[in-house]
């Protein structure tokens, strides 16, 4: 147990917080981000099977035709049988089963899970983070998802841990589209398609509509590459270990920022 502790707390140290954005950010534009998608890296068949089953159970009534209902019902199903809890860092099927349990979980263990159900979904998906810039220690960051609505031809914004997307004028907006309009000082709005007592407006404040939040694309995560190591290396190795050494070998994921310096933040 107390090993636990101070394993967790050097997880959580400003400093490897501040260390993974300087080894792991690159600067980036709009138009380079543009075509990226977690499908393009994960294939169908390399999702773990406990994720079928489990989308048997999300779909039990039928598939929706259209993508946006096909999200919105995932995450409603998601949100209704997931507490959330400490974080993980565990393979995806081990976490998905301690989030199923009520065990455990955070936006980014929402978000990554749900990348691996879009995939089996074929919906085209991929997943932001935002930080402060500079950094604000007792923030931190959030996680949170885009999905592409062919009914819409266009890339949307979604919040899985509180089931909302944002709307300008009525229509719905990417992630791009969200940030430049909230630094021009337009009005949005959102919508959830949650129960309203479990959409947080203070929350949901704190994590977008700060001034000086940062949006970052989170890409090259190999679902498949990151079981495996986490699989073999976490029973010895810290986690911070494990992702450096894919760093190393070059199998690591990276941040691309399209809006901001990333040097910034420090």
């Amino acid at each position: 147990m107390i090993l636990k502790k101070i394993l967790w707390t050097i997880k959580r140290h400003p400093f490897l917080y501040r260390s993974r954005f300087k080894l792991l950010s690159k600067n980036s534009n709009i138009h380079e981000i543009e075509a990226y998608s977690y499908n393009d890296i994960n294939e169908k068949n390399e999702i773990p099977k406990y994720f079928y089953e489990i989308n048997d159970l999300v779909f039990l009534s039928g598939l929706p035709s259209s993508d946006l209902e096909r999200v919105k019902k995932l995450n409603k199903w998601l949100v209704e049988h997931i507490k959330g809890g400490p974080g993980l860092s565990v393979p995806s099927e081990e976490a998905l089963k301690i989030m199923l349990a009520g065990k455990g979980g955070v936006c980014s263990d929402m978000a990554q899970i749900f990348n691996n159900f879009c995939v089996i979904n074929d919906i085209q998906v991929r997943e932001w983070g935002s930080t402060r810039a500079p950094y604000e220690e007792e923030y931190g960051g959030h996680s949170y998802n885009e999905v592409f609505i062919k009914e819409l031809n266009k890339w949307v914004f979604v919040d899985v841990s509180y089931g909302i997307m944002f709307y300008y004028n009525e229509k719905p907006q990417s992630v791009i589209e969200f940030y430049q309009l909230l630094r021009e000082g337009k009005k949005l709005t959102f919508t959830s398609f949650l129960e309203e007592e479990n959409t947080n407006k203070s929350s949901i404040y704190r994590n977008y509509l700060k001034p000086n939040t940062v949006p970052f694309l989170i890409c090259n995560y190999s679902n498949k590459t990151y079981d495996k190591f986490l699989t073999n290396y976490r029973p010895y190795l810290p986690v911070f270990m494990i992702h450096f050494m894919l760093y190393l070998l070059n199998k690591s994921y990276h941040y691309r920022f399209p809006l901001n310096d990333y040097k910034e933040i420090f």
